[in-house]
């Protein structure tokens, strides 16, 4: 090794190296940090941005609205990606970090990649307390940025310029490594950005990086096998690393090999054309009658790629009691929960391989012939959510059968909090792979607007589809984070979006009053305003007008349709606004536990606390 050194300042030689880290995508050598969303403030002005603007047509900075939207764009573009190329998201120190801490939960919930740098307060600690510390009486080290350690996997603070040669190369082994996958936080101490050091050129060097592929235990995909040939009536759960170990193929082919049916989750939804035969619909909750149904009499479940969250087991109560799972999993956490048969791999890998040892074994029963039936009723019942009436305000279901139709093979929907998910997980028909996101790993409202300004980058480049996101939001969620309809302009990306206008948080009040307690605080008509018979209404058409979008409003489902049409020839981003009914959902057949009270003045609070007793009792507990 050459004794070579090259001398840079600490934030310099930060922003080499991330300009020389490689990754492949369909066999083409790309930079594995596509760029970096920034908003710089008085703790990264002087030394990051003097070291990002020499490199920008290497490392493009593209200026945030928001440093949670901008992270949360970035997480849109990992998503889009398939966790195959990273985002950065830049800010200062103080509020600026912290208004991040909410993307860093969004990205750890769902599993994925985004570097997070902060700038952070002074190493020598000289000049303390500075402008945004906040201070800590009995912990000076304590600042704002140890709110991240909660909600990322890997967090660093830097405060000698040699730490980085250690730190970096961690930082993007945990964000690539499927079993670890996660956001990156590295906090960067204001004064050590300024600091010269020697650092070997050899540090510098371009580095390929590859997805590791980890390969199952033997024994586990034998005892897998096993379990599965016993079974009667089999059924696949394909979560959302079936897309990221880009095994859909691999699991579409063994399911019909071996005659099983696939039902997905929400993060898996995507996997599979809506009219592949293999496929059953979604599961769950927000799932399909098909899906559950399937659930409710499988004896054993290959659940791939999913870390079975309460949405698809319907709070434990979407199986039988005797049902037993086979976990395939790259995360050794998410293959061990609920005592299933665990198998810790790649699931492409580990598919193939079990594959190979089940042969020509086949389920019995005409597994897929009994699941096709199924998911032929659950189309003619969206079918009839979809069809157009004579009602003066549609329902979600209505307004996502239009979107459907006039949307492009590669078009991608983009939902995440409030009605939107149980809405668009049931209606939406998927079209092409790798075409739905539906961020519902933790539910993060306003994470909509800005991974579609991520989408949309990421429809560019290898592993890019070419298509057009489609955003659809409620009123709520659009008056809670916008900005980033600004920002698609700027960069003059197109991206479609379509808000509801329901007249507040529709689906929570749904929740609210299915439970008992009367419509309160959520709908703006039952909230402390100065007029609830009138209250203010917005004009998202000229709001979003007004930050340079081409907007619309329309009145009905025809307008929708011909609103949709135009918008799918215009450049950079198009808004539609819409009324939608408060109150149409469609219907789901599963069960979910929350929290009910004990005692109540209400009558209906104590009837609901009867039927969740009920759900509770059905539980799988501690399977």
């Amino acid at each position: 090794m050459s004794g070579k050194t090259v001398r840079l300042t600490m934030a310099q030689a930060l922003v080499r190296w991330l300009t020389n880290q490689y990754t492949e995508i369909d066999g083409e050598r790309v930079p594995l940090f596509a760029g970096l969303f920034g908003i710089f403030g008085h703790g990264n002005v002087t030394c990051l941005s003097e070291a990002l603007e020499q490199v920008q047509d290497q490392l493009p900075t593209y200026r945030g609205q928001n440093e949670q939207s901008m992270a949360l764009a970035a997480i849109g573009y990992a998503k889009a990606k398939r966790r195959r190329q990273i985002m950065i998201a830049a800010t200062s120190i103080g509020p600026g970090a912290s208004n991040m801490v909410t993307a860093a939960g969004t990205a750890m919930a769902n599993r994925l990649p985004v570097l997070l740098l902060a700038g952070d307060t002074f190493a020598n600690r000289l000049p303390d307390p500075v402008l945004q510390q906040v201070e800590h009486f009995g912990n000076p080290t304590i600042t704002v940025n140890d709110a991240f350690k909660p909600v990322v996997r890997y967090w660093d603070r830097i405060t000698l310029p040699e730490q980085i040669i250690t730190s970096l190369p961690q930082a993007v082994a945990t964000m690539l490594d499927p079993a670890d996958c996660g956001p990156a936080f590295i906090g960067l101490a204001q004064d050590t950005q300024e600091k010269a050091f020697d650092y070997p050129a050899v540090f510098f060097e371009p580095k390929v990086w590859r997805i590791p592929r980890p390969r199952p235990d033997l024994d586990a995909v034998a005892a897998a096998v096993e379990l599965l040939k016993s079974a009667k009536k089999p059924m696949i759960i394909a979560g959302g690393g079936v897309r990221y170990s880009l095994a859909e193929e691999v699991v579409a082919d063994f399911a019909g090999k071996h005659g099983i049916p696939v039902v997905e989750t929400i993060a898996g939804k995507g996997g599979l054309t809506h009219d592949h035969p293999v496929h059953a619909g979604p599961i769950g909750i927000v799932g399909s009658t098909s899906a559950n149904a399937l659930a409710g009499e499988a004896d054993v479940i290959l659940a791939v790629g999913t870390r079975l969250q309460d949405f698809t087991t319907g709070s434990w109560t979407a199986f039988s009691q005797e049902a037993q799972f086979i976990s395939v999993n790259a995360a050794r956490f998410d293959a061990v929960k609920h005592r299933a048969l665990s198998v810790v791999g790649d699931a492409r890998e580990t598919v193939t391989e079990m594959d190979a040892a089940l042969g020509d074994w086949v389920a019995p029963g005409e597994r897929l012939k009994v699941a096709k039936d199924l998911f032929a009723k659950w189309n003619r019942i969206l079918d009839d959510h979809q069809a157009p009436t004579n009602a003066p305000v549609p329902s979600y279901a209505q307004v996502i059968g239009v979107m459907n139709k006039v949307a492009g093979p590669n078009d991608t929907l983009i939902g995440a909090a409030g009605g939107t998910p149980g809405e668009i997980t049931k209606n939406w028909r998927v079209k092409a792979p790798n075409t739905f996101d539906c961020e519902f790993g933790f539910s993060c409202m306003g994470y909509e607007i800005p991974a579609g300004w991520g989408h949309a980058m990421a429809q560019k480049g290898p592993g890019g589809l070419g298509g057009t996101p489609m955003v659809m939001l409620g009123d709520g969620t659009y008056l809670m984070m916008n900005s980033d309809i600004y920002s698609a302009v700027l960069t003059g990306d197109r991206m479609i979006v379509v808000v509801c206008d329901n007249g507040g948080f529709a689906v929570i009040n749904r929740l609210q009053q299915f439970k008992g307690v009367p419509g309160f605080n959520n709908l703006l008509k039952d909230c402390r305003i100065a007029d609830p018979e009138n209250p203010p209404h917005v004009d998202f058409a000229k709001h979003a007008e007004a930050m340079g979008a081409a907007a619309r409003h329309v009145e009905g489902l025809a307008d929708l349709e011909e609103a949709l049409k135009w918008a799918q020839g215009n450049d950079g981003p198009t808004v539609i606004s819409i009324v939608s009914d408060a109150y149409a959902w469609v219907p789901g057949d599963a069960d979910w536990d929350v929290g009910v009270p004990e005692v109540s003045n209400f009558e209906s609070v104590t009837e609901a606390r009867k039927a969740q007793d009920a759900i509770r009792a059905k539980q799988r507990v501690g399977v």
